[in-house]
């Protein structure tokens, strides 16, 4: 506490020599003074005890009227060891320590704070600062670009929108908008451009309110259920092409509507069908003579495939040639939706004279396809951008045009790696060929292959049924095909066969046999199995050709197709051990385990009756392969599948 006549000498010596006055009752002084220059006056005396004992001298407040104070908005307050505060102006606070126990704040402008302590000084803002310069600022619809001292150069009312850092500009970056059926997208830069075509024949619309593509079409997942193909005829012999074996595809209706399908080649639309809920139609269309005609060369032929679309989610299956006869092979088509620019090929080996064959088909203008031949290079059949070696770079095709290369005498396309800046579908097979080589007869080979994107490194080889003993198998040869460069196998139970694939596009075939087992390998790897020809001994069929589905892909429901006109139909079943799984809504009992792999096989025969149109369910995920049969003849193909991209 202050002693009587101490206050006037405590605010004289703060005024004069910054020493310190009060009495803590050890004879130290210390005294507070407050100067301010507000309007008012307030002056308030009072004595404050510290809890360690110590005394406080009482704050002093002076308030002079404008004018009279050399500092405006001013406070000082002192101490011993002395700390001095100086407020310049409103909002602005600077405070230096010069030495031990000396501080200094100052408020100089709004916002701004400084501090020096010992020559290091700490600066730090606490309001608003003024944009740099040149910085372009959005309010509302107005482009500002700021001046760097709080106010701004220009003031632009934008006729569209104004969106931060662009300024004026015709749309905000990432929404979109329907103009008629086309759905347009605001790029990066603020600018309108094309995105998605909501394409009636899919049965798709622009939802103005969403700006987006709206119907069953519009979000369909990757497997084999779609609403646009690209069906593609390739080689075939000659004998065999004409109005009595028509080319076909089997649409099936996965929905619980009515679809409608449109087939279209170029511009021209050659075919339109209804097909029911949940049922079948097969859709005949014309041979592509270029594809199909002698024995090659490779070409590149515009608008050599058709586009079929469908407004509700389908499945497509196509037939080369329909009708059950000999020579021909069936093909599971994948979507479009699922196409990717990765592709790893299989066929067989040339048959002098016939070729074996990879068919590319293009959806996009403007696609650049590069193909890398196996083994640095095979005989091939030069033409269409491709040499003599099976190589080809920088090849474009349109939408709808098909690049289909041919082996030449001594090839085989097999391991040809297809690449393309944009998606693209890839069919292998042969023209007309024996398997094995010199065993009768020959028989027209084709399979869709899948993206490198959606292989495995693991599949279950199991060969189908003979007929007409339903009890036997039927002798297959394999053929494992690699991914990568340094690519190990393993076969369970083993198989004699290489297990080291050294380049990317490298396979072993494995001879034939009825065993079943698991290959699996260290990197991604394509899988196909062979039917051997009917002079093998394996009951009635010819060869035909199934790329394997990985238990990765594997569905739990199934709608599938199979011909009525042949002497008999299958659908194989790879499940689970112990799995229910119904087929046309019978109950299958007939699985037989294959040795250790925890799965089991069964072989369903169809019946011919109705219009081809069969289910598969289970309470598992399985693996199916559809196959018939013919005295000579024979196809066959996977069920169906998921598309999934799968990790490498």
């Amino acid at each position: 506490m202050l002693r009587p006549g101490m206050r006037h000498l405590c605010a004289t010596a703060l005024l004069t020599t910054l020493a310190g006055c009060g009495d803590d009752g050890t004879g130290n002084v210390t005294a507070t003074v407050s100067i301010s220059t507000n309007p008012s006056t307030t002056q308030d005396t009072g004595d404050t005890q510290d809890p360690t004992g110590s005394t406080s001298a009482p704050t002093t407040s002076t308030s002079e009227a404008s004018g009279v104070s050399d500092s405006s908005d001013t406070t000082t307050s002192t101490t011993s060891p002395v700390t001095s505060s100086t407020t310049d102006g409103p909002g602005t606070s600077t405070s230096t320590t010069d030495g031990p126990g000396t501080s200094t704040s100052t408020t100089d402008g709004p916002g701004t704070s400084t501090s020096t302590t010992d020559d290091t000084t700490t600066t730090s803002t606490t309001g608003p600062q003024p944009c740099a310069e040149d910085t372009l600022q959005c309010d509302g619809n107005v482009e500002k670009i700021c001046d760097g001292m709080g106010g701004f150069k220009s003031e632009t009312p934008c006729a569209e929108v104004c969106a931060e850092p662009l300024g004026c500009v015709a749309c905000e970056p990432g929404t979109s908008k329907c103009e008629g059926d086309q759905v347009m997208v605001c790029n990066d830069q603020g600018e309108w451009v094309a995105g998605d075509s909501c394409d009636p024949l899919l049965g798709l619309a622009c939802d103005a309110n969403f700006g987006q593509c709206v119907g069953a079409c519009a979000n369909l997942g990757t497997s084999y259920i779609g609403c646009e193909y690209y069906p593609t005829v390739t080689q075939q012999l000659d004998v065999y092409v004409g109005p009595g074996n028509p080319y076909a595809v089997a649409v099936a209706n996965t929905t619980a509507n009515a679809a409608t399908v449109t087939v279209h080649r170029g511009p021209n639309q050659v075919a339109q069908q209804m097909v029911a809920a949940n049922s079948v139609a097969v859709i005949t269309l014309p041979w592509v003579t270029q594809l199909t005609g002698g024995t090659g060369p490779t070409v590149k032929v515009t608008d050599g495939a058709y586009r079929l679309r469908s407004t509700q989610p389908v499945t497509v299956y196509q037939f080369n040639p329909l009708n059950a006869d000999v020579t021909n092979d069936a093909s599971l088509l994948l979507p479009v939706n699922t196409w990717t620019g990765n592709y790893l090929a299989a066929a067989w080996t040339h048959w002098n004279p016939y070729p074996g064959f990879i068919a590319i088909t293009a959806h996009q203008d403007g696609t650049v396809v590069n193909v890398k031949a196996p083994k640095n290079g095979v005989p091939t059949q030069a033409g269409g951008g491709i040499d003599a070696q099976g190589n080809g770079n920088n090849i474009t095709l349109d939408d709808g045009d098909v690049l289909q290369i041919t082996s030449a005498n001594g090839g085989d396309p097999t391991g040809t790696i297809v690449t393309a800046n944009k998606p693209i579908q890839v069919i292998g097979g042969h023209d007309c060929t024996q398997v094995p080589i010199g065993t009768v007869a020959c028989d027209h080979l084709e399979e869709s292959m899948f993206p490198i994107e959606a292989l495995a490194k693991k599949y279950i080889v199991a060969p189908p049924v003979q007929v007409p003993n339903n009890a036997l198998e039927k002798a297959v040869i394999v053929r494992v095909v690699a991914s990568e460069d340094n690519t190990t196998l393993t076969f369970t139970p083993d198989q004699p066969g290489n297990k080291v694939l050294a380049k990317a596009g490298d396979f072993v075939q494995l001879a034939q046999s009825t065993n079943k087992y698991v290959v699996e390998a260290d990197k991604k790897i394509l899988v196909t199995e062979y039917m051997v020809g009917q002079g093998a001994n394996f009951g009635t069929s010819d060869p035909a050709m199934l790329v394997a589905v990985p238990s990765e892909q594997f569905r739990s429901s199934y709608l599938f197709y199979a011909q009525t006109a042949w002497s008999a139909n299958f659908v194989d079943i790879i499940a689970p051990n112990n799995s229910m799984v119904q087929v046309d809504g019978a109950a299958v009992n007939n699985f037989a385990a294959i040795g250790a792999s925890g799965y089991s096989l069964a072989h369903v025969k169809l019946s011919n009756a109705g219009n081809g149109s069969h289910t598969v369910t289970s309470n598992n995920k399985v693996g199916i392969s559809v196959y018939g049969v013919i005295d000579y003849g024979s196809y066959w193909y996977p069920g169906g599948l998921d598309l999934d991209v799968i990790p490498q």
